[in-house]
């Protein structure tokens, strides 16, 4: 996630320098066949060309709204994930109890264990949805990453578990059904009744919706038509400009047509890159400084001083 205001050039000529060089090349092929060699008599009226900009500006303002929409609802499901986390720790630290006092040994090793399985799973979601990104669509390895694997998780889980963990299809939701089946264990030991035990159940619960709605997110792309014919219209619109500016601007039409494309390039790369937000890229939501939040927060509920390194913002940018 970008957290600094001012973002830098390097970052964005990194994904717009291909488009620029096109912008540029032809706006001054335009003006030397024009000016120089009057081999070019097209001229765009400016009335065509303003009707156009107006819709594309209408088109990519609507595409990045709906895009936004995505984001922060992604941002806003994590937000919960944090808040049932902590209701999670506190309710099997109260909840779960022994009445014989020769057994709270082994129900502090049952709490440890739901605890930090906990823990486990939030670092495991995030990987589950960054897991599938790769590229990006130039076929580089996106800057600004960081490596993604569900070793991050190893620390929380027991060697046997996490050995059958890491051959499961859906990992995270594997450490749900642990969590449940030690509750069970914990109701036929009378560590928990019956209504401590359904309190406990609907936090699991709202853990299944938080994975559920996120991976909603993640399967269901943003309709591709509003991708591929935003670059499409981006593109006809560029390639226009130059031909309205250079009959009454002559070489100004060069830097004028250039700066406007960028404007409208940018709008429709906000979209594009808002539209996917557990992708692991600079933009999207800051899943590993969340993960490590709850990890922290869990662990200050459990009495444990180690807490992880907090992760801080590398040229601006929070992952």
């Amino acid at each position: 996630m970008l957290i600094y205001r001012n973002l830098k050039w390097s970052v964005i000529l990194f994904y717009t320098w291909k488009s620029m060089l096109y912008y540029l090349i032809l706006a001054f092929v335009v003006f030397l066949l024009h000016d120089y060699f009057s081999l070019l008599e097209l001229h765009v009226p400016f009335t065509a060309i303003s009707a156009l900009s107006t819709a594309l500006a209408i088109f990519l303002g609507f595409k990045t709204s709906n895009a936004y929409e995505r984001w922060w609802e992604a941002r806003q499901i994590w937000g919960s994930l944090v808040n049932y986390s902590r209701a999670w720790a506190r309710q099997v630290i109260t909840l779960v109890k022994a009445e014989n006092p020769h057994q709270n040994s082994a129900v502090r090793e049952l709490q440890h264990r739901m605890v930090y399985r906990h823990m486990g799973y939030v670092h495991a979601l995030r990987v589950f949805l960054r897991k599938k990104h790769q590229y990006n669509q130039q076929g580089q390895e996106e800057i600004y990453e960081e490596p993604n694997e569900y070793s991050d998780t190893q620390a929380f889980l027991s060697s046997d578990e996490y050995e059958i963990f890491t051959q499961k299809n859906n990992p995270p939701n594997f450490l749900l059904e642990q969590q449940g089946k030690d509750m069970r264990i914990a109701l036929d030991n009378g560590w928990l009744s019956d209504y401590r035990l359904i309190k406990l159940e609907e936090t699991l619960v709202e853990f299944n919706n938080v994975q559920g709605r996120s991976e909603r997110i993640k399967n269901t792309p943003f309709p591709r038509q509003y991708s591929f014919f935003s670059r499409v219209f981006v593109f006809i619109h560029a390639s226009l400009l130059p031909f309205v500016f250079v009959e009454e601007l002559g070489w100004a039409s060069i830097p004028l047509s250039v700066i406007i494309s960028f404007v409208f390039l940018c709008l429709d790369l906000i979209g594009e890159r808002s539209e996917d937000p557990f992708e692991n890229r600079l933009e999207d939501v800051p899943l590993t400084a969340i993960s490590l939040t709850i990890e922290t927060n869990l662990k200050e509920q459990w009495g444990d001083p180690r807490f992880p390194a907090k992760k801080d913002a590398t040229h601006g940018i929070v992952l």
